[in-house]
């Protein structure tokens, strides 16, 4: 009676072939996750933006650095008052950008109205590629 089953050779052969595959394939699907953690901050940069300029709306004025972006989840005390704070908020909670690092504001801003950026991947200011700083004043900008 005769056993069925793969002989060495041939599960030898589908791993140098998963091998081959993995060598060819990974690079590609690897550099996309820093892609994609690029699109998520930018897309978190543009929802704050705009749960920021909804703020803006309702009080009159940004919140000041030193209220920061948690006057979008819990209504601020200090300067300026937020009187016609939104009951409830303007966003759930306070996402961490993409590499968990918290998101970066200044109001007034620098290059903008407010400036508001991740440090991007080294959690840095300055770099280049991934590590660069994303800010709601490049969006449009290529990586």
């Amino acid at each position: 009676m005769r056993e069925k089953g793969f002989t060495l050779i041939e599960i030898m052969v589908v791993v140098v072939i998963i091998g081959l595959l993995a060598t060819l394939i990974l690079p590609r699907v690897l550099g996309r996750q820093e892609e994609a953690f690029v699109a998520k901050a930018k897309s978190d940069i543009q929802a704050l933006t705009s749960a920021l300029k909804l703020y803006k709306l309702d009080n009159f004025n940004y919140p000041s650095t030193e209220q920061g972006l948690e006057a979008l989840v819990t209504q601020p005390s200090g300067d300026p008052p937020a009187k016609y704070w939104k009951q409830g908020g303007y966003i759930e909670r306070l996402p961490p950008d993409p590499w968990g690092n918290a998101y970066q504001y200044l109001s007034p801003g620098e290059k903008m109205e407010f400036d508001l950026w991740s440090y991007g991947s080294d959690g840095r200011s300055g770099g280049e590629k991934v590590a660069a700083d994303i800010g709601n004043w490049n969006l449009d900008e290529g990586r």
